[in-house]
């Protein structure tokens, strides 16, 4: 995909691997949407897009622990863009961001299974309708290799929390996500895939967890950028890669019972109403 007058909408792109996709996309000559919670990190970041392309991106504002700000979020960018052609699904939080302890969201969800998953499942949804008028058009869910199964009697990991698990389970629900939009994209001319871009990047995230770092953010945001415009994946849909190399994802992703009652949870969770 030639990225020039493409747009492209990054959740959490004002760090880490978001910011390197961001950078690079607008240097291809893609006009950016970024997302994030900090202005001043977004001010940064859009003063040096300025630089290297000449055109300031814009930027939305959103804490994606509230579903309320999602449907704002996602009603802004339709309202605003006459086209969408690629949404980078990356915002997230680690399995130690905010403390180790069990938090909730705004909606009384737990945190990462919200912010990492409910988000991101909502937002795609909300964005349907442009990223369809401006087909060819990709999404990319940034997963893990990090997949921990759901355990439908306690989703919301009421009992033996840990942030670890937390954060895996969220990860695996985004690739078990993914696999069930693709199958509904299917003939749209809309593609869905979900990846793991690298292990323990050099990020905020990482460095929080108490990890050390094993790879760049430049590494991780290759892979990303692979499945954003590179041609031979252009036709592919529904699949998990690692890195750069298709994988396969927990075995819990391609259990198609699995998949229906997680999306049935997603969707009364969110409100969402689909045909």
């Amino acid at each position: 995909m030639n990225m020039a007058g493409k747009t492209v909408l990054i959740t959490g792109s004002t760090d880490g691997v978001g910011r390197y996709v961001a950078m690079k996309l607008a240097s291809a000559g893609a006009r950016v949407l970024i997302h994030g919670r900090d202005t001043k990190r977004a001010q940064a970041l859009a003063d040096e897009i300025k630089r290297v392309s000449g055109r300031e991106p814009m930027f939305y504002q959103a804490d994606l622990s509230s579903l309320a700000e999602v449907r704002e979020f996602a009603q802004l960018v339709l309202d605003d863009q006459e086209r969408l052609d690629v949404l980078v699904s990356n915002a997230g939080i680690g399995s130690q961001n905010e403390g180790p302890a069990r938090q909730t969201s705004k909606d009384g969800h737990e945190l990462r299974f919200a912010v990492n998953y409910l988000a991101g499942f909502l937002l795609a949804h909300l964005l349907l309708p442009r990223l369809k008028a401006s087909t060819p058009a990709r999404i990319v869910n940034v997963a893990s290799l990090g997949q921990h199964p759901i355990d439908f009697a306690d989703v919301m990991i009421t009992k033996n929390y840990s942030g670890g698990r937390a954060y895996a389970q969220s990860k695996l629900s985004q690739i078990m996500f993914t696999i069930d939009l693709a199958a509904e994209l299917e003939g749209s001319g809309v593609t869905v895939n979900s990846l793991h871009p690298a292990t323990y990047m050099n990020t905020t995230m990482v460095r929080a967890s108490g990890a050390t770092p094993i790879s760049t953010v430049e590494q991780g945001g290759d892979a990303i950028l692979r499945l954003v415009q590179d041609d031979d994946v252009a036709g592919k849909s529904g699949l998990f890669f690692d890195g750069k190399r298709e994988a396969r994802a927990h075995a819990q992703a391609y259990d198609a019972e699995a998949r229906k009652r997680l999306k049935a949870l997603s969707l009364a969770l969110t409100g969402l109403r689909i045909s």
